[in-house]
C-alpha cells in the first residue's frame, strides 16, 4: 500500500505538471493575441513555478535505490579533539534535526553519550519519513570544522572532525540472518539530560556483532527488553546497509578509483574563521553562508551528491 500510494502520488504530480504547462502556454498565447500584458505576465510566472516543481520532481526521481524510500538511523561520532570535537558533533546533530524538521520528517532519539564538558561523544537518531534514507545516505562520511574555538582561552583556530553514518530502517520483508553466538550483548546505565532517558537501572543495551565489528546501542526506552529489541532491529539495519554498500562499491569500482572520495573519508568542510564557507569536496558545491547550512539548509549539497552518484553508477554500468 505504501508503494502504491507513492506511485499514485508520482503519477498525479506528472499529470499536474503537464496540465499546468498546457494552461500556462494557453494563457500566454491568449494574452499575446489580445495584447494583454497582465495575462502574459501571469502565464510566465506560472511557467517559473512549474520549472521549480519540475526540478523538485527530477531530484525525487534520483531516489530510486533499493532502500531509498525507507526511514533511517543517523549516527554522529566525535573525532579526536576533546571538547571542541564533541561540540562539533552536537552542532551536526542539530543541523540534521533542523533539516528533518524542514522536510516534515519525525525525529526520534535513540542513544546519546554526552561529552565531559560540553557537546556529544556520540548520538543516534531515527528519521521517519518517505525517502529519508535516500536523502541522507550521501551524508555518511567525515565532516570537518574550522573555527576559533570558544573553549580555547588563547582564542586559537582549531580543526575538528566528526563522522556521520546513515543506514536504513528495514522491515520484516527483508531477511537478515544473525547468529546470536556471533554477538555480545552488554547492558549499562543510560545517560542523557534527564527525564525518560535516564534510569536508575542498567536498562541501556549495546550489541557488538563480532564478525564485522559493528556496534549498536539503544537507551531511548524505559525497559531493557524494549531497548534490546530496538538494538537488534538496528543491528539488522546496519548489516543490511553494509550489504548495500558492498554492492554499490562493486558496481562503482572503476568510477571510485578515479577519485579520493569513499566511505569514511572527509566529504565536507565547514569554515567559520578566518573566512566563512561550506564546501562539499565530492561535488565542489559551496556556499559563503555556513549558518544557513548549520540551520538545516542541506538540499543543494544532497541533490548534487545524489546526481553525482547516479552519474557514477551509469558510467560504471556502461563500462
Amino acid at each position: 500500500m505504501r508503494e502504491r500510494t507513492h506511485l499514485e502520488g508520482a503519477i498525479k504530480a506528472c499529470q499536474r505538471l503537464d496540465q499546468g504547462l498546457e494552461d500556462a502556454l494557453t494563457l500566454i498565447e491568449l494574452g499575446e493575441a489580445e495584447d494583454d500584458a497582465d495575462s502574459v505576465a501571469e502565464g510566465e510566472a506560472a511557467l517559473d513555478g512549474l520549472k521549480g516543481e519540475a526540478r523538485r520532481m527530477e531530484l525525487e526521481s534520483l531516489l530510486s535505490g533499493e532502500a531509498d524510500a525507507n526511514d533511517c538511523y543517523l549516527e554522529v561520532h566525535a573525532g579526536a579533539g576533546g571538547t571542541e570535537a564533541q561540540d562539533w558533533a552536537e552542532m551536526l546533530l542539530r543541523m540534521y534535526t533542523r533539516w528533518a524538521e524542514r522536510k516534515g520528517y519525525k525525529v526520534e532519539y535513540v542513544e546519546e553519550s554526552a561529552g565531559e564538558e560540553a557537546g556529544l561523544k556520540s548520538a543516534t537518531i531515527r528519521v521517519n519519513g518517505h525517502n529519508a534514507y535516500g536523502w541522507l545516505k550521501t551524508e555518511s562520511g567525515v565532516h570537518r570544522l574550522v573555527r576559533i574555538s570558544p573553549y580555547d582561552s588563547a582564542a586559537r583556530r582549531h580543526t575538528s572532525f566528526t563522522s556521520v553514518w546513515v543506514f536504513p530502517v528495514i522491515d520484516d520483508s527483508i531477511d537478515i540472518d544473525i547468529q546470536e553466538k556471533d554477538c555480545r550483548v552488554d547492558t549499562y546505565r543510560s545517560q542523557g539530560a534527564g527525564g525518560q532517558h535516564v534510569n536508575t537501572t542498567d536498562s541501556a543495551v549495546r550489541i557488538t556483532h563480532q564478525p564485522t565489528g559493528i556496534v549498536v546501542q539503544c537507551q531511548s526506552e524505559r525497559s531493557q527488553i524494549q531497548n534490546r529489541a530496538k538494538a537488534w532491529d538496528m543491528l539488522r539495519a546496519r548489516l543490511y546497509e553494509r550489504e548495500l554498500q558492498r554492492r554499490e562499491e562493486a558496481a562503482q569500482a572503476e568510477a571510485d578509483s578515479k577519485t579520493d572520495i569513499g566511505w569514511g573519508h572527509q566529504i565536507r568542510s565547514y569554515v567559520l574563521q578566518p573566512y566563512q564557507m561550506v564546501k562539499d569536496l565530492r561535488t565542489s558545491v559551496e556556499t559563503s553562508d555556513p549558518q544557513r547550512v548549520l540551520d538545516g539548509d542541506l538540499d543543494p549539497f544532497m541533490s548534487a551528491a545524489l546526481a553525482a552518484r547516479v552519474e557514477a553508477q551509469n558510467a560504471a554500468a556502461e563500462s
